[in-house]
């Protein structure tokens, strides 16, 4: 169980390293910011209705269904995305405004930035698909197994 969630971490990891590298070898952090912004309001969407049919499927238990107190939390989550972004990139321009002084060669505008970012969309298309399973669509068992998993790791991280 332990080295499966090795193994996704550092598949995750290794994809956005890579995709990072290819990003901003082309230049694409502000794709990728517009890539993430969209995911994160389809995050928000998917995740609402998949509560209202949680609540239509549970019409007395108050764990299920929307309210505004998750949606309030579900919005300071992807404004910290933001804010956790925007550091990224102000950590990329120290770096690379200062490098010259320091004696290193840095040619690269960014590189923290669009690792954050490219991280960031990987959790808003797993949650998506998250979502997508509460409204009852039918996902692959490994892809079950893997949010399942996913699911157990960052929910005993939020809590310790």
């Amino acid at each position: 169980m332990m080295n499966r969630k090795i193994c996704i971490n550092l598949t995750k990891g290794l994809f956005a390293v890579f995709s990072s590298y290819l990003y901003s070898y082309i230049g694409g952090l502000s794709p990728a910011l517009i890539l993430l912004n969209i995911l994160m309001v389809i995050d928000y969407i998917s995740g609402m209705l998949a509560a209202k049919k949680e609540a239509i499927e549970h019409p007395n238990n108050k764990r299920y269904g929307w309210s505004s107190k998750k949606g309030i939390l579900g919005i300071y989550k992807k404004i910290g995305y933001i804010l956790t972004v925007l550091v990224a990139i102000c950590i990329d321009y120290l770096i690379y405004k200062f490098a010259d002084e320091l004696g290193l060669q840095y040619n690269s505008h960014t590189c923290f930035g669009i690792l954050v970012t490219i991280w960031f969309i990987i959790n808003e298309m797993l949650s998506i698909m998250e979502n997508v399973g509460r409204m009852g669509v039918e996902l692959p068992k490994f892809l079950k197994r893997t949010l399942t998993e996913l699911r157990k790791d960052t929910n005993n991280t939020d809590s310790g």
